[in-house]
């Protein structure tokens, strides 16, 4: 990236800065451009549980929004419907709490800006807070990161969408996570596909990687994200109530809030003592985790890129996913026995199954946990070289290369206008 040692980046996202797929890219593109010898500076929108040990950035470089117990109100209106902490939905804020939102975090991105002097903004999500930052600072080059949750909230929202489009429309530089998500973001947002970068997502490679597994007691299984139904929990819960043979025992990671957190923990505790449950953990120890398990299970309905299924391979687990577009772009044509797709029911809405899709789908789950978990049994071994360059390519340290890159081609663009 040049010669660029002082580059002063701002990061930006509208809700916490962990728990989440996001929450976890934000942390990965302070780290690594700390790692370069850039500045970082941090916006992002917290609640009174929330504590700043995660966010990989020093207390005196973050401004923060606070809910419940500070700017606003309200709980965090989260990109998902369903978030692993107590979240509020865009679809359901009323225009004062909606103005109120824009307003708390124009005070703290200008009051950010004034106070750190950045030469690049780096937001996450396609949504409000990206398109008012968009608007708001109309001379600091901006790129921003898609990474799906947000063309959900966009279809789900017909009521926001000019609102977001006023100012995303103008960003600098789109940054998709798969080529079917810049196809996505073309067609909804009508944006040309030459705005738009794919660069993917990554996994630390320095804390998710190969140990030896203990062939002694139960498989065990693995399950990491939302207790939701968006996620296929349910399904995999009632898939598993099935299979008794060869013993297994399965860790669900992970939180949500609401009906659906209830149900799916009456679920698991139909299952007794073969299920383990685990809140949202730092990545540290949901690596010692992964490491110690034999599969990762992902069921989901929606999914941008799944970096869990990269954490999980990179571990020495066997996979069973559904067929998602990001899950078989991430992938490709990987024809291993340790990794099953199962197809993806037909969805009614963006994540309920049409009623008689059901069982069939959560036998095809039941079929292909079986499957891997009685290869755990027999014990037959994993080969990761057929799929190595690609964990390779999807280290953080590969993305942020890619990312430093359309730092350093907005910035010239910039320099170059004025």
């Amino acid at each position: 990236m040049g010669n660029r040692n002082n580059l002063k980046i701002l990061h930006v996202i509208s809700q916490r800065p962990d728990s989440t797929g996001s929450g976890i890219y934000v942390q990965a593109m302070i780290r690594e451009a700390e790692s370069y010898g850039y500045d970082s500076y941090l916006v992002a929108g917290v609640d009174s549980e929330w504590r700043n040990d995660a966010a990989c950035v020093d207390k005196g470089k973050s401004l923060f929004v606070s809910f419940q117990d500070g700017d606003l109100s309200c709980t965090i209106p989260g990109m998902s419907d369903v978030m692993p902490y107590e979240s509020a939905r865009f679809c359901a804020l009323s225009p004062d709490e909606l103005s109120e939102y824009e307003e708390a975090f124009s005070r703290t991105l200008c009051a950010a800006v004034r106070e750190f002097q950045p030469d690049i903004i780096h937001s996450h999500h396609l949504w409000i807070v990206t398109s008012l930052a968009r608007r708001l600072f109309p001379n600091i080059p901006l790129v921003t990161t898609c990474h799906g949750t947000d063309l959900r909230q966009f279809r789900n929202c017909p009521h926001l969408q000019e609102k977001v489009l006023q100012g995303c429309r103008a960003i600098d530089r789109i940054m998709a996570l798969t080529e079917t998500q810049k196809k996505e973001i073309v067609d909804l947002y009508e944006i040309p596909s030459e705005q738009i970068t794919v660069v993917g997502a990554g996994y630390n490679d320095r804390l998710f990687h190969v140990e030896p597994k203990t062939d002694d007691g139960p498989v065990r299984i693995l399950y990491v994200g939302k207790l939701s139904n968006a996620k296929g929990v349910p399904w995999l819960l009632r898939a598993l109530r099935s299979i008794s043979s060869p013993q297994w025992e399965l860790h669900l990671v992970g939180s949500s809030s609401g009906e659906e957190k209830r149900y799916c923990l009456a679920l698991a505790e139909e299952l007794g003592e073969r299920v383990h449950m685990h809140d949202t953990l730092p990545q540290e120890d949901l690596a010692g985790i992964m490491r110690k398990s034999h599969i990762l299970v992902l069921p989901s309905f929606y999914e941008g890129m799944p970096l869990v299924i990269l954490e999980g391979l990179a571990s020495g687990c066997r996979i069973v996913a559904t067929d998602l577009p990001g899950v078989t772009e991430l992938l490709g044509n990987s024809d291993t026995d340790f990794i099953t797709l199962v197809k993806t029911p037909r969805l009614r809405f963006i994540d309920q199954p049409y009623q008689e899709d059901e069982d069939a789908f959560e036998q095809d789950l039941k079929d292909a946990i079986q499957r891997q978990i009685n290869a755990v049994y027999n014990h037959e071994e994993i080969d990761l070289s057929p799929i190595r360059d690609k964990l390779n390519a999807y280290t953080w340290r590969g993305i942020f290369q890619k990312v430093g890159e359309i730092y350093r081609m907005c910035l010239n663009r910039h320099t170059i206008k004025s």
